[in-house]
């Protein structure tokens, strides 16, 4: 992929390495991978949400509801320990339920509140499973901790971009350090999604077909909009055009963020219209149709919260890749400058839909530099 890919995770043959078995298929082959390496693998499920403890359910913000897309975790922790005992290795679970309620489902209700399009994986990764899963498992003796995610890492203990561009998930690994990237292994990094699951029934893992989880990290099936009503009161509102034309009512502008068009509530419209902005103030969203596209499109941008990987700021004016959403081909960039915490940006090209509350994460080839929010 560049000149970092020929950069291959080093083994060491005895170490002891606590990998966070979701019930997943990345993350049984990833324990399968470090056992067939020589590890001394305990598999450790993580439970960090039941509707129960935060109060939540399908039929409308009780815990007695219960409904079809509530987290499966008692059958995710089965699947898991299914895993471990096929591998032969030790199983733990961990209830990180408060802990992930406080730093990340409460930051990002509050932040869908106040207008941001916050992103819960990136939280989740930064706050419990390479915080405080990983203090847990230095803590019980481990020398690393190993995921499922699409990611890979020199020998030097930098973050690479995955193997497979449609599977590479180093856009929500940004708020890393160099010393959590050092205690990590990232077995699957590189391979194919095609290949994972040909090495699952290869090592005959009972999740060899389990299709893979949509949703929110760790909450389960079910969309942002469909979580945030649990929590954020529905405040219908009006649709605008940018000329303040009413042309639809909405239901709280909590619920919408820029860029979208599936959901926009327009009256009689034969034509999608896309959110361009939203007012919190006055409750409103402001739409365009596609003739008036461009809209949506801006150079320059600026980030918080700004984290280097290296520890190290770059030089500037730095230019480099940078994506401003999952999956988003790199663009070129340059980061301007930095000034009482903000990072000013200018993009090559002009970004369609820069949202606020979500990531920026830098790149140069496959190095993950670093990142920062909208």
């Amino acid at each position: 992929m560049g000149k970092y890919a020929d950069k291959k995770v080093y083994t060491e043959q005895g170490r002891s390495v606590f990998v966070g078995l979701s019930g997943g298929v990345d993350s049984s082959v990833s324990a399968a991978l470090l056992k067939e390496q020589g590890y001394q693998v305990t598999g450790v499920f993580l439970k960090c949400w039941s509707s129960e403890f935060a109060g939540f359910s399908a039929e409308g913000g009780s815990a007695s509801g219960g409904g079809e897309w509530d987290c499966p975790w008692e059958r995710d922790q089965a699947d898991a320990q299914a895993v471990a005992e096929k591998l032969g290795i030790p199983f733990r679970s961990l209830n990180l339920e408060q802990e992930y309620w406080q730093n990340v489902s409460k930051p990002m209700i509050d932040g869908y509140a106040k207008g941001l399009t916050p992103n819960p994986d990136v939280l989740c990764n930064k706050e419990i499973k390479f915080g405080l899963f990983l203090e847990y498992a230095l803590a019980q003796g481990a020398d690393f901790i190993a995921t499922g995610h699409y990611v890979r890492k020199s020998q030097n203990n930098e973050l690479l971009r995955g193997s497979d561009p449609n599977k590479d998930q180093s856009y929500f690994l940004w708020m890393l350090t160099k010393e959590q990237v050092a205690h990590s292994l990232f077995p699957i990094g590189e391979y194919k999604k095609s290949e994972v699951r040909s090495l699952a029934k290869k090592f005959n893992l009972p999740t060899a077909e389990k299709p893979d989880s949509q949703g929110i990290c760790f909450v389960g099936n079910i969309t942002i909009r469909e979580f945030l009503k649990h929590y954020i009161k529905e405040k219908p509102g009006e649709v605008l055009t940018t000329q303040g034309k009413i042309v639809g009512k909405h239901e709280g502008a909590a619920f919408y963020t820029k860029g979208q068009r599936k959901g926009v509530g327009v009256y009689g419209a034969g034509t999608p219209y896309y959110v361009a902005r939203k007012d919190m103030t006055t409750n409103t969203v402001v739409v365009v149709p596609p003739s008036d596209i461009e809209e949506l499109y801006q150079k320059e941008a600026s980030i918080k919260g700004i984290n280097w990987l290296s520890g190290d700021q770059p030089k500037l004016p730095f230019k480099c890749l940078c994506r401003i959403r999952y999956r988003q081909e790199l663009q070129n960039c340059t980061v301007t400058e930095i000034k009482d915490g903000i990072a000013y940006l200018k993009f090559d090209k002009p970004q369609k839909a820069v949202t606020e509350g979500q990531s920026v994460v830098f790149y140069l080839d496959d190095l993950v530099i670093g990142g920062g929010i909208l």
